[in-house]
């Protein structure tokens, strides 16, 4: 039968929300913009197919992507990266994994921030590690001095920000902390910054800016609505992406070269549309904000396109998802992301859809 790293690993309740999402339904559930791609992502693909870009690439990437990505990156958060450390990944779905299989024998002490996307405890448990979660408060901070006491011994810390599913946008100063955390105690950092262009009042800062001991994830599916292209980046330092190059040539060769060229259609092009998409999620986000807090204590998203209020006075987190879902409302039960007190919407989909599950809720409650 299969190996038991697979046995001991729970499908993706995210997925299997998805799932059951028909076309009554109100679907605040997967975490995807509802923009299309823009055309001129598309028409750079297109180009790409008829100059017959259908081969290999290089196992890196495309060396013009890759060294966009490089100067994208120097001009929004001064980080001076050469495109030698950039590897264009599957999603950051890929850049995750590669990072945590090249990084972690079995166990070894990973430390991943509760509550957190579904990946980081499954892909954890496939590289063996040893898995210690540590808990925010109820605004979703970090104790920096209770984090630091976790870390001695620990060989990576698993972060987001903006983060999935609060919508938690870190400031420099804490930033700044994980990075001296990463330093005292020798471990790595694997930061996901795929919201990073999806904030509304706050800024973004990267542990990369303040130290060589983390490893940058990025993707190019929430930033220009490009989820099902299945394109992301890996910045790491250089001896470390070289070893994390021998799992990706065996596993995936390389990405697939027209959507890289779209890709770098994105990044030269795309700021444009991503602020417009931004700007209407901000819409959504303060209208679902405005509807919830009338039931639920919930913390008001700094960025993602995601909302999570406690709704433990009403009950189980599974019970609640059970009544929407009879209801035709989509949305994941907060046990997914380690902390069943609450419920993950996502807020990427119309106004109209967000006013009416609002009503619906309230018809519930």
């Amino acid at each position: 039968m299969v190996a038991n790293r697979v046995k001991n690993i729970e499908k993706s309740m995210i997925r299997e929300i998805f799932n059951l999402a028909t076309s009554d339904c109100i679907n605040l559930g997967i975490g995807e913009p509802d923009f299309d791609t823009p055309d001129f992502i598309k028409e750079g693909a297109k180009r790409a197919l008829d100059m017959g870009k259908t081969h290999y690439s290089p196992n890196l990437g495309i060396p013009e992507l890759r060294e966009a990505i490089a100067e994208k990156l120097k001009e929004d958060y001064d980080l001076n990266i050469n495109s030698n450390n950039i590897m264009v990944t599957c999603g950051a779905s890929e850049a995750l994994h590669l990072s945590l299989l090249g990084l972690i024998d079995r166990g070894e002490k990973v430390i991943i921030i509760n509550p957190y996307f579904v990946s980081y405890k499954a892909l954890s448990q496939l590289a063996e590690a040893k898995i210690c979660e540590f808990k925010t408060d109820e605004n979703f901070n970090i104790d920096l001095d209770k984090l630091n006491e976790m870390a001695e011994g620990a060989k990576a810390i698993i972060f987001n920000s903006p983060t999935n599913p609060t919508g938690k946008v870190y400031d420099k100063e804490t930033i700044k902390g994980l990075a001296e955390i990463a330093e005292d105690n020798s471990l790595y950092i694997i930061s996901d910054e795929v919201y990073d262009k999806i904030i509304y009042e706050k800024k973004h800062y990267s542990p990369l800016k303040y130290t060589d001991r983390a490893i940058l994830i990025n993707s190019f599916s929430k930033t220009y609505a490009m989820t099902g292209w299945r394109v992301g980046y890996l910045v790491a330092d250089e001896i470390i992406l070289n070893n994390f190059l021998k799992i990706h040539q065996y596993s995936v060769a390389c990405v697939n070269t027209f959507s890289q060229y779209g890709a770098l259609e994105a990044i030269k092009k795309g700021d444009s549309f991503t602020k417009k998409m931004v700007n209407e999620f901000k819409r959504r986000r303060d209208l679902i904000y405005k509807g919830l807090k009338k039931f639920f204590d919930v913390y008001k998203p700094d960025g993602t396109f995601y909302i999570f209020p406690n709704i433990s006075e009403y009950g189980k987190d599974i019970d609640i998802i059970k009544k929407l879902i009879e209801n035709k409302i989509l949305a994941v039960p907060g046990s997914t992301f380690g902390d069943s007190r609450y419920i993950r919407f996502s807020f990427a989909t119309k106004l109209e859809d967000i006013k009416r599950a609002l009503e619906i809720l309230e018809e519930i409650l």
